[in-house]
């Protein structure tokens, strides 16, 4: 780490009582980037992941982990052992990747129809489209509503109702833009087939507030629990007008909420009768999810955006503070210090972290029969890691870790399971590929 970086360290840890305070005073500590009230803002990447990676790891020898790159911040050690750098997991069978539709503008998410048809969301332009079995996709679908498409903007997750057989319902989360900025929202309308598709009675059922100028870290991803109640993951906006309110209740920024689907909260949410505080909101304390899954028992798990260093595996839980930014494992973009600590008390430590990052673009929990070994697996879509990340865990604790298809290069954006077992991805290059068990022979 060079030695500006390591000057202002010392400097915040003698001058620091909270994390965010004002300048102490003069320093000759040299002139740098800093992160806290009253100095300028962070550094923050032109697109989520960029510039983070460290050359991609294909994988490790056996019972020595993937990452070989010295970490960032080398001071902040683990919680507990296992908590970053798994050993390496090799998968034995070998994959076949087939290309089912290019030409994709920025996709980002996709949703299963119950024939095994895919919507496609595509981020810029705010387009969803109707992609068949063999690639052929369709128009853009009427009736999305306008999205704000800057920089991370745009038309981000489709998810179905869970009675979508019944009745055709659908959500979509986007960047609302707003006078004075934007924010998240999340809509639910009518889906009807035709050329091209539409949407019909399209209604906002969630606002992020406060509305805020920013591109960046509105999170999005939406998540149905086995009680029709919808999970929606929020970012904190990456500026440090944002980044202070994630752990404030008052605020919407740096939370996961948990909604009916009209948009109501419900009675059981764990802050609805605390005075001043957002009746959505289920956990706090988050950087920007972008991934988002349920497990076997049907408990919510999240893959989180760290900044250089520090991205996570989470186990959602009612009520928990996740510490963000207060604790973390990374620092700034520039090299500056975000955190004093890494651990504090009544703040979640994470069951796993990077450093250096992989950059989460989603995450899957792995259920089908096509790749045995995989079952009960997680698998993240990796952005500047260029890779689909593979973690087996054991009693919720990380015991291996993959790094997949690192040699193609792409930036991973979504991964889901297929209702064949199959494992579909979708890159920013605009690709939609299929991962299958190769033939033998």
């Amino acid at each position: 780490m060079h030695r500006g970086a390591t000057m202002i360290r010392l400097w915040y840890w003698a001058c620091a009582s909270s994390l965010v305070l004002a300048a102490c005073g003069k320093t000759s500590a040299p002139k740098q980037e800093r992160t806290l009230q009253g100095m300028p803002e962070p550094k923050v990447l032109p697109a989520e992941g960029e510039g983070q990676a460290t050359k991609p790891r294909v994988g490790g020898e056996p019972g020595t982990p993937v990452e070989t790159a010295a970490p960032n911040v080398p001071e902040f050690k683990p919680a507990f052992e296992g908590q970053t750098r798994a050993p390496a997991l090799r998968t034995k069978v070998a994959i076949q990747v087939t290309t089912v539709a290019e030409d994709l503008d920025k996709p980002w998410a996709i949703a299963f129809l119950p024939d095994g048809r895919m919507l496609v969301t595509e981020k810029h332009e705010g387009a969803l489209r109707l992609v068949e079995a063999n690639g052929t996709k369709s128009e853009p679908t009427r009736g999305v509503p306008k999205v704000d498409g800057k920089d991370q903007g745009g038309l981000l997750d489709v998810e179905l109702d869970p009675n979508f057989a019944k009745t055709k319902l659908l959500y979509l989360s986007y960047y609302e833009p707003r006078e004075d900025g934007n924010g998240l929202a999340v809509a639910r309308a009518r889906f009807t087939e035709g050329n091209p598709p539409k949407l019909d009675q399209l209604k906002v059922v969630f606002r992020m507030q406060p509305t805020l100028d920013s591109s960046k870290h509105a999170g999005g991803r939406l998540v149905f629990g086995p009680d029709g109640l919808l999970f929606v993951t929020l970012g904190e906006r990456s500026v440090l007008e944002g980044r202070k309110q994630a752990r404030e209740l008052g605020s919407h920024f740096g939370k996961i909420v948990r909604i009916h689907p009209d948009g109501a909260a419900p009675k059981d949410n764990p802050f609805v009768d605390r005075p001043g505080a957002r009746p959505e909101i289920w956990s706090l304390g988050h950087r920007n999810v972008l991934g988002a899954a349920l497990d076997a028992q049907s408990r919510l798990w999240v893959a989180e955006m760290g900044p250089r260093g520090g991205d996570e595996l989470n186990l959602v839980e009612r009520g928990k503070d996740y510490g963000w930014p207060t604790i973390g494992y990374g620092e700034e973009y520039s090299g500056a210090p975000i955190h004093r600590q890494s651990q504090a008390p009544g703040l979640e430590q994470p069951v796993y972290y990077w450093d250096p990052v992989i950059s989460p673009g989603a995450l899957a929990i792995y259920s089908g029969e096509l790749f045995s070994e995989w079952k009960g697996n997680f698998l993240i879509a990796g952005l500047s890691s260029q890779a689909l990340i593979r973690l087996a865990l054991d009693n919720d604790r990380v015991v291996g870790e993959e790094r997949l298809l690192a040699e193609r290069g792409d930036r991973i954006r979504e991964v889901v399971q297929g209702p064949e077992g199959a494992v579909y991805l979708l890159t920013d290059g605009g690709e939609l590929l299929k991962l299958t068990p190769k033939a033998a022979g």
